[in-house]
């Protein structure tokens, strides 16, 4: 641990002196590229002082002060003072427009808009600062020159600082912290072969050419840098930028053919920030779409688990069902053999001690325990049918909705009762056929009990739609309505098993007051099978739960 610490020590001790040299050496490279509109080392100036700690820019400051040195000796202009004083404010101005600029929130970032329109403006702000401060040399030096002789050395000099820093800049800081990798690198190398070189070959061709075909160069420039902004964001824009603009310098310079550099020079500064903008604009609405693809992804590995969570629970609750059903028919099987056989084996004894009853006296005795075993056998009979009727199980859904226990109930109360049936039962599973039977069983129970009504009546409408089986049933009575405006507590504990019932099946439960009296739709969905296909005619369902 401690000789680790020493050599991280070692290394961050000479961290300054490496980029100074760094700077210095690249600094030297880029001389030989100034020319009047075009200033590279400008563009490497600001790059560095975006990307490297502030404590390490003395040593990049007194780098460009000796390459400057360097290349003043190597012109012969070492023995004028305004050379040697003339080079030193230019990254003084810069660090100290980089300085702000970083306590203000800026940063080496183009992967967004925001981040790109910041290093732009930085940029312009930047080249503007070191003009006007080479501008206030030149009056110093010269005091008593004539201005207007000036301005268009300062609008050269404008121009090549911001337009070196709009080409080389981002260049540097995609070498420092987002160089392309893997299949991101190698499409781009393929672009740059299939696409980029052609299209250098055809902007070569009409530059030596000679006008009226090089006046279409410039514009010509753009569709590259568009190309690779669009197939590679600010990166590509900036790395076609630099060659695309480097080729044309390289050839105005090397032909007289190719005139008015300013101009073009121009147009690649406003061109080249547009399409800079552009890629980083690409480029965050693909993080955009890669990030909302994951959550996409996300989102439907949920959804996904949530249908698996929502089937297990549909099977629990349907299992739990067939276990209440089976109890039913178990205990409906138990009173049936052990209390009915009892029954009438006590009505059998009874009968047969009648005549002796008689003579003692007691035929009172005997008529009575024949009425209380009669009282008991209808008490045993509702209880049966209540629990699990015979009907449902030897007639089927529709004979035990019509003339089972249900019309015996109503009957018994003096409620007419009507029922009406389209489609044919038969095809519904027993699950849903239980579950639609006890419902109408507890919706008859509660207008018995509480709706005080004259009148029930039951649909119901079995179907097909969309490839599944589809039953509907509606149940309307004619009593005092409900009491409040919750719908599924109105009823108490009947109307929420009712609910239970359907919504464990996957259906839909509604119940609503109407103009007089109570109102339930129940619609259910079930798969079809190809027995049940081929064995009954299709017929759609024309009405849906309100």
């Amino acid at each position: 641990m401690y000789h680790g610490r020493m050599r991280l020590n070692t290394l961050e001790a000479w961290r300054g002196p490496l980029l100074g040299l760094i700077y210095f050496v690249v600094w030297l490279c880029l001389w030989p590229t100034q020319a009047a509109f075009w200033s590279l080392a400008a563009g490497w100036r600001l790059g560095m002082l975006l990307l490297c700690p502030m404590r390490c820019w003395p040593w990049l400051i007194a780098a460009e002060w000796g390459g400057s040195a360097v290349a003043d000796v190597w012109l012969g202009h070492a023995q004028s003072l305004f050379y040697l004083i003339g080079d030193m404010p230019d990254v003084l101005v810069a660090a100290a427009c980089v300085a702000v600029a970083r306590r203000l929130g800026v940063r080496p970032d183009l992967h967004s808009p925001d981040g790109a329109v910041r290093v732009l403006a930085l940029s312009l702000l930047t080249a503007v600062a070191t003009v006007a401060a080479d501008a206030g040399l030149l009056a110093i030096v010269h005091m008593g020159g004539h201005l207007g002789a000036m301005l268009p050395i300062l609008g050269s000099d404008l121009l090549g600082e911001y337009l070196g820093m709009l080409l080389l800049a981002p260049v540097v800081i995609l070498l420092a912290r987002t160089r392309p990798q893997g299949r991101a690198l190698h499409d781009l190398l393929m672009d740059g072969v299939l696409f980029l070189l052609p299209s250098l070959t055809v902007l070569a061709a009409l530059i030596l050419d000679g006008p009226p075909l090089s006046s279409f160069a410039p514009t010509l420039s753009l569709a590259p840098v568009l190309f690779f902004a669009f197939r590679h964001g600010w990166r590509g824009a900036a790395s076609s930028m630099l060659i695309v603009s480097a080729s044309m310098t390289a050839l105005a310079i090397a032909t007289n053919h190719y005139t008015a550099p300013a101009q073009t020079h121009l147009f690649i500064a406003v061109a080249g920030t547009a399409t800079l903008m552009l890629g980083s604009a690409i480029d965050a609405l693909r993080r955009s779409s890669e990030r909302l693809a994951v959550q996409n992804e996300r989102l439907e590995g949920a959804n996904h688990r949530l249908d698996h969570l929502a089937r297990r629970l549909s099977d629990a609750a349907r299992r739990n069902l067939r276990t209440e059903e089976e109890q039913r028919r178990f205990m409906a099987a138990e009173l049936h053999d052990e209390l009915g056989q009892n029954l009438t084996a006590i009505q059998t004894r009874v009968k047969l001690a009648q005549t002796r009853l008689d003579k003692a006296g007691l035929t009172d005795i005997g008529a009575s325990i024949n009425e209380i075993i009669t009282h008991m056998r209808v008490a045993v009979h509702r209880m049966l049918d209540t629990l699990r009727p015979t009907v449902l199980d030897e007639f089927g859904l529709a004979r035990a909705l019509e003339d089972g226990p249900i019309r015996n109930l109503l009957d018994t109360a003096g409620i007419n009762y009507t029922f009406s049936l389209s489609g044919d039962p038969r095809e519904l599973d027993e699950d849903t056929r239980i579950a639609l039977y006890r419902v109408a069983q507890e919706a008859a129970t509660n207008t018995v009990r509480h709706a005080h009504a004259s009148h029930m009546s039951l649909r119901m409408r079995v179907g097909r739609r969309n490839g599944r089986r589809q039953v509907l049933m509606d149940i309307r009575d004619d009593g005092i309505g409900l009491p409040d405006q919750r719908p599924l507590r109105r009823g108490g504990r009947g109307v929420q098993s009712m609910h239970d019932r359907i919504t464990t099946l996957g259906g839909i439960f509604r119940i609503r007051p109407c103009e007089r009296g109570t109102r339930l739709r129940i619609l259910l969905r079930t798969p079809l099978d190809e027995r049940s296909t081929a064995a009954s005619p299709s017929r759609n369902l024309s009405n849906t739960v309100a």
